[in-house]
């Protein structure tokens, strides 16, 4: 009877666990997506800043506002996890 009850309690408690698994998958996909996208933000502007030195400022501006985009996609996917 005790193994029947254990069965049952943990039966019982397999929505939640499954609510926490879904939750750090989904704050690691988050995560990983905002990395990418802020990694391939900065090569692109090395690569702008490279092909035209004079433009520095303007891609500096474009490229901090694209990564602070991409930074809070991350986060809301973050608080979303919850």
């Amino acid at each position: 009877m005790e193994l029947i009850s254990m069965a049952q309690a943990a039966a019982a408690h397999a929505p939640d666990a499954a609510a926490g698994i879904t939750g750090s998958i989904t704050m690691g996909l988050g995560g990983g997506g905002a990395a990418i996208g802020v990694g391939l933000v900065g090569s692109k502007a090395v690569e702008a800043v490279g092909r035209n030195p004079g433009a520095f400022g303007n891609i500096l501006t474009l490229g901090i506002i694209a990564m602070a985009l991409a930074e809070g996609l991350g986060i809301i996917a973050y608080l979303g996890g919850f």
